[in-house]
């Protein structure tokens, strides 16, 4: 498992370092009308062209699949990976994951007979590379470091797939919440805060979570030393250096909070910790985002009251929704996987941060892309 783990990882630094592609005047004009043939350039660097809307997507990572299902495309979705297996209608779709249930089946991807892939920044070179030899479109992403990427990501997945009007109501969805906790927090003491993701692997501030915690009125305490790459492996003595105030850890782990060194740090000692459910702690999506920074801010702050949105509440027409009252006053269900567990719960914490990292929490990582 370490050795794996190990392999995910510099596959999640050598993907985050793919350069982000310019589309040309064209493909902007394209983006505001939503129209086809729609020609855009890849985070890899490739230009793709789709000459209609298409009929067939396959996705292979979770946050993807979450998008298109948001901006209402789910029936376009003929294959997903496994651990988009908490979207409704997922059992109706072929699953691409390998058979050993790790990584994706490039078999399988070509036998949905996709007209479009939507590929995470984490996949495998060659994973890609046969697919395009199999003469399937694919649309490679590039990693998501903040709420602007993940807010730009699903605009073009709505672009690729025709969903460019959704994408309005879905984007200002987030951006409502996210600014709601912003709002609510921007007077208040702000908790130092740790991902441990497993191993040792933390998430950096240069990540997506990262900003999600800084929203939530959290500071990432990663932020004091000095590590460039978004999910690092850092020593017991850096992490024990560190001494978070709270742990943020996902719904799937293993007590990590129990364990050493983050056992001894104030965090641990204190049991002040922050339980989210990996889907949306490690998907860079929009339900993700708001699901997430909902709990987050809840749990760093349990006596702040912050007027969060109903998804119900956003429409196209309007282009600022009105906040809720509370927020307990939500059309999302409020069961205990998208609820937080803080400090004296006792609960354990979860897995899941980029399709290949996230994975493995369950595998650790594996969920999160």
């Amino acid at each position: 498992m370490q050795q794996r783990l190990t392999l995910l990882v510099a596959m999640l630094v050598l993907a985050a370092a793919i350069p982000t592609g310019v589309a040309g005047a064209t493909a902007q004009t394209q983006q505001e009308d939503c129209s086809f043939p729609y020609t855009v350039t890849d985070a890899s660097g490739t230009e793709i062209t789709l000459d209609e809307r298409p009929d067939r997507i396959t996705t292979l990572n979770p946050s993807a699949a979450q998008t298109v299902w948001e901006l209402g495309g789910s029936e376009q979705v003929v294959g997903v990976t496994v651990n988009a297996d908490y979207l409704d209608g997922f059992d109706a779709k072929t699953s691409v994951t390998a058979s050993d249930g790790f990584g994706i089946s490039v078999e399988r991807v070509v036998g949905t007979e996709p007209d479009l892939v939507l590929a995470p920044n984490a996949s495998r070179t060659e994973t890609v590379r046969a697919l395009r030899d199999a003469g399937i479109t694919v649309y490679q992403f590039a990693a998501a470091e903040t709420l602007e990427d993940v807010t730009e990501k699903t605009t073009q997945i709505a672009r690729l797939t025709g969903h460019c009007e959704a994408a309005v109501e879905v984007n200002a969805w987030m951006e409502a919440n996210v600014e709601a906790a912003r709002t609510a927090t921007a007077d208040v003491e702000r908790p130092s805060v740790l991902y441990p993701i497993g191993s040792g692997y933390v998430a950096n501030t240069n990540t997506f979570i990262s900003a999600m915690i800084e929203a939530s009125g959290g500071t990432n305490v990663l932020g004091e030393f000095d590590y460039e790459i978004g999910y690092p492996q850092v020593s017991d003595e850096i992490i024990l250096q560190a001494n978070p105030e709270v742990l943020l850890v996902n719904s799937r782990g293993s007590g990590l909070q129990t364990q050493e060194p983050y056992a001894s740090t104030t965090a641990g000692q204190n049991n002040a910790t922050v339980v989210i459910n990996t889907d949306y702690l490690n998907q860079p999506a929009p339900r993700s985002v708001v699901f997430a920074v909902r709990n987050m801010t809840e749990g760093f702050h349990p006596d702040v009251e912050t007027s969060f949105v109903a998804r119900s509440e956003v429409t196209v027409a309007t282009a600022t929704p009105t906040p809720t009252a509370t927020a307990t006053d939500l059309s999302e269900p409020t069961t205990s996987s998208e609820t937080t567990a803080t400090t004296t719960t006792g609960e354990q914490p979860g897995f899941g941060v980029v399709a290949a990292l996230l994975a493995v929490g369950a595998l650790v990582l594996a969920r999160r892309e």
